[in-house]
């Protein structure tokens, strides 16, 4: 999947402040709130947005939902929290349909600045998807209503996008069935993996503004690795007896063969599975023998994970929603934005389903109990974790959901870059406000090629679309709407142009998309 770039240019290793709680009294008077800008509007064909949704599969059916994103008091599990979220639970509430059911959502803005919800990896229409300019942002104390149908089965979530929101609890599951698929499981489980730090350690403002002053020049240690004096890492999210921690630690972000380098950013105070601490894991009770679907949804702002279900095997069925030929492994990575679907036959008694933060030396978990007996502590790292593990490369979609044969029309280019001295990211040499958008016609047929430039690795995500994996011997390989891009490799993609308008493309890392590495795919009239 992954290919050497053409060129040898890249930038020096990457190494970041990681924000801590300690040390961050500068910071005191930053803003918590949002910052971004988008430049001018491209002219979308109402038109051909109409006729497309016009063309999906209508069942008539609707599916009505209300959100209401606002400050409110979480408890994580033993740590109360204030925070944003979609009423009063992190995650909000799952919405589910089926294919061809319209989904009408109505969102009354409670926050004190503009809010959005983006439906991310769902093919609808372009004005709903939730991301300017395409679609409204919605001011403080403001209405709106999104609307539109679900044409494709899969695992999907919603998620503002506006500014660093995505690093809060607003965050929520949509699950769209197909009443014709094959059941072929007993129960099923929604798993939603997070990084936290609102409430407990700096805001995410304030880790913006920190990563901002913190450039390459003022790093010490060996190849510019260390920490600021005084600046050390948020700690995991245990210590070593399993207990949360809420306090920094010196450590820093470590690195990941899987990701190729340094795995992230930040180090946060705790992760989450389902909006709870490891020492308070959600339970997901069944019986020995049933086979489980888990849909597993990584919303985390700056963290990968690698999961695992103790003593078992999964056998990996969905990549962001799309269908795959079957494969067993014993973990999967998810980056962030991503999602798998995988099928487990219980054991008996009561398994840890542990989310390692990939480098960051820290867990999420959660609990399968279908007997007695007590789980494994906090602490505790199944061996799956390091036996087989899924990645984009292994897998291949369904001969259902092949994109058709034939060779690309058009050759696409998303350069990505950065300036470590300011905290700058770029698509194609420029930041987001300065973007000049790659532009497709309506049916055709094209090859995006991501190439990173830089060393650190980037979840790049489409919207609007989905496209799929050419492997590097030239065979396709998963369909996806966000991968994993690694340092210094290029991932290229075949994309079909089947849903008019202007759609952002852009790195899930909310702090990298916030600092600029995004831009736009636009149809061409």
């Amino acid at each position: 999947m992954t290919h050497a770039p053409d060129n040898g240019f890249g930038l020096n290793r990457r190494a970041f402040l990681t924000a801590a709680a300690a040390g961050l009294g500068g910071l005191a008077l930053t803003a918590c709130t949002r910052d971004s800008s988008s430049p001018g509007p491209h002219p979308v064909d109402e038109n051909a947005v109409s006729a497309a949704e016009a063309a999906r599969s209508h069942t008539g059916r609707t599916v009505d939902a209300a959100l209401t994103p606002q400050t409110t008091d979480i408890d994580l599990g033993g740590i109360h929290v204030r925070t944003l979220a979609y009423g009063n639970t992190v995650p909000g509430k799952t919405i589910r349909a089926n294919v061809g059911d319209e989904i009408v959502a109505a969102l009354t803005n409670d926050l004190d600045h503009e809010t959005s919800v983006h439906w991310h990896g769902i093919a609808l229409r372009n004005d709903m998807d939730g991301a300017s300019p395409a679609s409204p942002d919605i001011g403080p104390g403001q209405r709106f209503t999104y609307r539109f149908s679900v044409p494709h089965a899969g695992t999907y979530w919603a998620h503002p996008h506006v500014g660093l929101d995505t690093d809060y609890g607003l965050y929520l599951p949509v699950i769209v069935d197909d009443p014709n698929e094959p059941g072929n499981y007993d129960a099923e489980w929604i798993v939603v993996l997070d990084d936290w730090t609102d409430g407990i350690g700096p805001c995410p403002r304030q880790i913006f503004s920190n990563l901002q002053s913190g450039g390459m020049g003022s790093m010490g240690g060996p190849g510019g690795m260390g920490n600021m004096p005084g600046m050390g890492g948020m700690g995991g999210g245990t210590d070593q007896s399993g207990a949360p921690t809420s306090t920094a630690t010196p450590t820093g972000v470590g690195t990941s063969s899987l990701l190729g380098g340094d795995a992230g950013d930040i180090t946060y105070p705790y992760y989450l599975i389902n909006g709870r601490l490891p020492t308070a894991p959600t339970t997901f009770t069944a019986t020995p023998g049933q086979r489980v679907r888990i849909r597993i949804i990584n919303a985390g702002a700056d963290t990968a994970f690698r999961i695992a279900l103790t003593e078992h095997t999964m056998t990996v069925t969905h990549t962001d929603g799309y269908p795959i030929t079957p494969v067993d492994v014993d973990a999967l990575l998810l980056g962030m934005g991503e999602r798998y679907d995988v099928i487990v036959t219980a054991g008996d008694g009561a398994f840890p389903l542990v989310a390692a933060a990939e480098g960051k030396n820290a867990y999420a978990r959660a609990v399968l109990r279908t007997g007695a007996g007590s789980a494994p502590g906090p602490g505790f790292a199944p061996r799956e974790l390091d036996g087989r593990v899924g990645t984009v490369d292994t897998f291949v979609a369904a001969d259902t959901v092949q994109l058709p044969g034939g060779r690309p029309e058009v050759n696409l280019s998303a350069d990505l870059g950065g300036n470590m001295m300011g905290y700058h990211w770029t698509i194609n040499g420029r930041p987001y406000d300065q973007t000049e958008p790659l532009t497709i016609r309506q049916g055709q047929r094209a090859r995006l090629t991501f190439t990173n430039m830089t060393m650190m690795w980037h979840p790049m995500h489409l919207h609007g679309h989905t496209f799929q994996i050419v492997t590097p011997d030239g065979t396709p390989g998963p369909r996806k709407d966000t991968v994993i891009v690694p340092p210094m490799r290029s991932v290229p993609v075949d994309v079909v142009a089947d849903n008019p308008g202007d759609w952002m493309l852009h790195c899930h890392n909310a702090y990298h998309q916030e600092s600029g590495m995004m831009t736009r795919l636009d149809y061409d009239s």
